[in-house]
C-alpha cells in the first residue's frame, strides 16, 4: 500500500521535473494537485464504505429481533464509523504528500491524529445515545436517570481525550501534565464549579433514591409542582400541572428542601385532612326530646342508645340532680355531629377503612372551633380524589343544621393539605 501511494502522490512531482520545471515549483504545483487527489480519493473511499455500513447495519437491523440495533442506525453510527476509513487512509497518505514540508508534516499529521481521536469520541458517544434510548424503553430502568449516567461517562471520555490530545500536539509526557492540571486546579474548580456540583448531586441523587423520572415532587423554592420527566447532569426536568415546564438544578435537590409524593401514590390511600369551623356559641347540651328526635338518624341511631344507657346508669349511681341539664354527663350536638360525621365516614365507600380515620376537634381559634376531618381515600388519582373530598364536605355542610350548629361565614376558605 505505502509502495502504491507513493507511485499515486509521486507521479506529478516526477512528471514535473521531467518537463525541467523549477525545483520549488514542482514541489508546491505537485502539492496541490496532490492534496486534490488525496482529497477525491478519499471522499470516494468515504462514500463506499458509508453505502456498505449504512446499508448493511439497516438490513441487519430489520432482521433481528432487539431494538438496539435499530437505534444504532437513528443515532447515525455506522455513518460516523465510515468517517474513519477515509482518515486513516489520508493519515498515512500525509507523510507521502509532504515529504518535502517535514514542518507541514508533522502539524498537519498532528491535526489529523486530533481529528481520529475525537471522531471515535464522538461514534462512542451515538452508541451511548443508543443505548440510553433501548434502556428507556425497558420498564425497568423507564424511572433511573439514564441520562445523567451517560453524561457522567461521556465526561469522564472526554476528559480522557482531552489529555490524550494535549499529550499527542504538544508532547508532554503525562507526569508533566499532571503537574500542570495540578497548578492550575483552583481554576478549573471556579469554571466547572456547577458541572461538578451537578455531578456530585446527580450522584447523590441516584445513590439515595431520591428522585426518580415520573416522580410528582413540589419545590415551591422554583416554583415546581408536577412530574419528573428529565433527570440530566446539571438539571431536572418537570412537566408541571398546568403544562409549564420548570428546569431546577440538580444541586438544589440535594441542598434545598422539596417534596417527593411517590410515597403517597405507592401507599394504600390519599390523605384528606381539612376542617370545618364551628361557631362556639351555638354548641349546647342536648335536652330528652331532642336526643329521641336525633334517633331518627340511623347511623346514630345505636350509638345514641348506647351512651344514653351509660349516662343514665352514671348518672343514677351518683345520685346526680338532673333538674339542672349541666350537672353530671350530658351529650352535646357538637358531640353527636362528630360521631356522625365517624360513622357516615366509615360507611362511605371512598375511604380506606384499614387507614387512619376519625373526626376530631382541634385547638380553638378567633374565628371557631375547627372540626377536621382525616382520613384517607382509596383512590389516588387527582379528579377521583378531588371528587371524593367534595361529595364528603357537600354532605358535612348539609348535614349540619340538623345538629342545630352553625358554620362560620370564614369556613368557605377551609385549609386542605393532601398526602
Amino acid at each position: 500500500m505505502h509502495k502504491t501511494a507513493e507511485n499515486i502522490f509521486g507521479f506529478a512531482y516526477r512528471l514535473l521535473k521531467h518537463w525541467d520545471l523549477n525545483e520549488s515549483f514542482a514541489a508546491y504545483f505537485s502539492l496541490a494537485i496532490n492534496l486534490i487527489v488525496l482529497w477525491l480519493l478519499s471522499y470516494i473511499i468515504y462514500l463506499i464504505f458509508r453505502f456498505v455500513l449504512v446499508t448493511t447495519m439497516a438490513i441487519v437491523a430489520k432482521k433481528t429481533k432487539t431494538k438496539f440495533d435499530d437505534l444504532l442506525v437513528s443515532n447515525k453510527t455506522a455513518k460516523y464509523i465510515a468517517h474513519l476509513i477515509p482518515l486513516l487512509f489520508i493519515y498515512k497518505s500525509v507523510p507521502i504528500i509532504l515529504k518535502h514540508f517535514i514542518y507541514w508534516d508533522n502539524i498537519f499529521g498532528k491535526l489529523v491524529g486530533i481529528y481520529i481521536v475525537i471522531l471515535v469520541l464522538w461514534i462512542t458517544r451515538t452508541v451511548f445515545n443508543a443505548l440510553k434510548d433501548y434502556l428507556k424503553q425497558i420498564p425497568r430502568y423507564s424511572d433511573k436517570p439514564i441520562d445523567s449516567y451517560i453524561q457522567v461517562i461521556m465526561i469522564v471520555l472526554w476528559t480522557f481525550g482531552l489529555i490524550a490530545i494535549i499529550l499527542y500536539l504538544f508532547d508532554v509526557s503525562i507526569g508533566t501534565l499532571i503537574g500542570t492540571f495540578g497548578a492550575i486546579s483552583a481554576i478549573i474548580l471556579l469554571i466547572f464549579r456547577d458541572t461538578i456540583l451537578g455531578f456530585v448531586a446527580s450522584i447523590q441523587v441516584s445513590v439515595n433514591d431520591m428522585v426518580r423520572i415520573g416522580d410528582w415532587i413540589t419545590m415551591d423554592k422554583f416554583g415546581a409542582d408536577g412530574d419528573v420527566i428529565e433527570i440530566n447532569l446539571a438539571t431536572v426536568k418537570v412537566r408541571n400541572f398546568d403544562n409549564t415546564t420548570t428546569t431546577i438544578p440538580t444541586y438544589s435537590l440535594i441542598s434545598d428542601s422539596f417534596r417527593n409524593w411517590r410515597g403517597m401514590l405507592g401507599s394504600d390511600g390519599r390523605r384528606i385532612k381539612r376542617h370545618i369551623l364551628i361557631k362556639p356559641s351555638c354548641i349546647r347540651f342536648l335536652k330528652e326530646e331532642e336526643i329521641e328526635n336525633l334517633k331518627k338518624i340511623q347511623l346514630l341511631a345505636p350509638y345514641i342508645e348506647q351512651k344514653k344507657l351509660e349516662i343514665e346508669k352514671f348518672n343514677m349511681l351518683n345520685k346526680i340532680d338532673k333538674s339542672m341539664l349541666l350537672n353530671g354527663r350530658n351529650l352535646t350536638n357538637f358531640g353527636l355531629y362528630r360521631k356522625y360525621i365517624t360513622q357516615y365516614l366509615t360507611n362511605y365507600p371512598g375511604i380506606n377503612k384499614d387507614m387512619n380515620l376519625l373526626c376530631r376537634q382541634l385547638q380553638p381559634t378567633q374565628h371557631g372551633i375547627p372540626l377536621e376531618i382525616y382520613a384517607f381515600s382509596n383512590d389516588k388519582r387527582f379528579i377521583n380524589y378531588e371528587y371524593i373530598i367534595s361529595d364528603i364536605f357537600d354532605h358535612i355542610f348539609a348535614s349540619v343544621r340538623y345538629f342545630d350548629l352553625e358554620l362560620v361565614e370564614m369556613s368557605s376558605k377551609v385549609e386542605l393539605d393532601d398526602l
